[in-house]
């Protein structure tokens, strides 16, 4: 049966910690670590700056929703997985937790094995697809072949992650992510310069990062370091759990399909400026991942407090930790809007000394801002259902979000104020999302509240 988890202080953490301090506890390290996704990122983009080349700066941007892609592939794992986990925790049943843990990495390999084949054979369609023009199609080409070749890895780092913390190891979770950004940051002036691989290099390090990430992730399985373990006897792939990683999984990585197709379509009506506003967006979007990375850690460090509350039937806990979660988030995302707001032009400027790029970088990342007030809010709402196992609401969210506001928005907007309307569209619709996403969960858990006051 395994060791007895019960008083574990990671349990204590989920069940009885005062709401601030275990929203604290469970997203700061996971927000630290992705932070240290956020210098990866700059750092990535600061050397492939010093190369004098905006285009090959346009094209980290234009590549970046295949990231998104292999991202919401390990997704199904990483978000279906880890919510039935926390959920399985929380309702005493650590065996149906393992044998969801063992699954979870069966799938990831199943995952790449599917991916990567066509990835290649397409890859040219898919550069296309992305944006990319005469200028910039080489190199997102190279950028994106080694991301597809490495795909493995990648989405192997994102779902040990994600099924690390759903049973309360941020830390271990933390580690995984810091050891591997800060290895891809030794190795990007290596490859990027030393090596003379420019942008494919930096794609290079990127893959091996991610992968050092991944092995020190299931380093601490190994080490039984972590409440569960995966295990051979649970080799055999039950339907039941299939269901339930599915179940939550597909929808959240609908969910990424509709965010990445809204990149395209927002990267296709950029690229319509040329390519240096291209590679403008490309840093603000840089940027601005550091305020994303902000309000998507603390979010996702709330989900197993969600879920495991969920499995409990705690439900006033939840509506106490969701509040806590949105005054934590809010106030986190404002000091981020200030180191923009008075910032701006010194952060764009280290990434390219093209004064067009600069000046229109600084006016991107002033509009961005404008939605980080709001999208946190949304972000949480939307990983609270997935703990809860009701994926449907989060995927009704993000068609709302992304289907019926951002694209239209994206549309109109740039047809009636050009640029100044296009990078405004997202913090317009962010902030309807907000409202309409927090009555909807609010509405929800006030019902499971009221069904479990009546039958007492």
């Amino acid at each position: 049966m395994g060791k007895d988890i019960s008083g574990d202080k990671r349990i204590y953490t989920m069940e009885s910690e005062k709401p601030v301090k275990a929203v604290l506890k469970m997203g700061v390290p996971v927000t630290l670590g992705m932070l240290f996704m956020v210098v990866y990122n700059l750092t990535d983009t600061y050397f492939i700056g010093k190369l004098g080349n905006d285009y090959q700066l346009a094209a980290t941007s234009l590549a970046y929703p295949v990231l998104m892609v292999l991202i919401a592939a390990a997704g199904i794992v990483g978000n279906g997985g880890a919510s039935y986990i926390a959920r399985c925790i929380g309702a005493k049943r650590k065996d149906e937790a393992e044998h969801t843990l063992t699954t979870g990495f069966e799938l990831i390999l199943i995952c790449a094995l599917i991916l990567t084949p066509p990835g290649l054979i397409f890859i040219d369609s898919i550069v296309k697809l992305l944006g990319a023009d005469e200028n910039t199609f080489a190199y997102t080409r190279d950028y994106v072949s080694v991301l597809i070749i490495g795909s493995f890895f990648t989405m192997g780092n994102y779902a040990a992650g994600q099924l690390l913390r759903s049973e309360g190891s941020t830390a271990y979770s933390m580690t995984g992510m810091i050891a591997g950004n800060v290895l891809n940051i030794i190795l990007d002036p290596i490859f990027i310069f030393k090596l003379g691989m420019e942008i494919k290099g930096a794609a290079i390090a990127t893959v091996i990062g991610n992968g050092a990430g991944f092995l020190i992730c299931l380093y601490y399985y190994a080490a039984k370091k972590t409440l569960l373990s995966p295990s051979l006897r649970y080799l055999k792939m039950n339907g039941r759990i299939l269901r339930e990683i599915f179940l939550v999984g597909t929808p959240h990585t609908l969910e990424q399909f509709f965010s990445t197709a809204a990149m395209i379509v927002n990267n296709n009506l950029v690229a319509s400026y040329g390519g240096l506003t291209v590679a403008a967006m490309g840093v603000s979007g840089k940027l601005m991942s550091f305020g994303s990375y902000v309000y998507q850690g603390m979010a996702a460090g709330c989900q197993p407090l969600m879920g495991y509350n969920y499995g409990a039937k705690n439900y006033k806990r939840m509506k106490k930790l969701f509040g806590a979660g949105v005054v934590v988030i809010t106030l986190m995302e404002m000091c981020v809007m200030i180191l923009y707001g008075f910032g701006a032009r010194v952060l764009v400027g280290l990434f390219s000394e093209t004064p067009d790029v600069i000046d229109t970088g600084v006016k991107t990342l002033h509009a961005a801002m404008l939605m980080l007030p709001f999208v946190g809010t949304t972000s949480l709402v939307r990983n609270t259902f997935n703990s809860m196992g009701k994926p449907m609401y989060a995927f009704g969210i993000t068609v709302i979000r992304q289907l019926i506001l951002y694209i239209p928005f994206l549309l109109l907007f740039n047809y009636l104020w050009g640029y100044t309307g296009l990078i405004h569209a997202q913090p317009a619709e962010e902030a309807l999302c907000m409202i309409l996403s927090s009555l909807i969960l609010l509405g929800h858990i006030r019902k499971l509240d009221g069904k479990t006051e009546q039958s007492i």
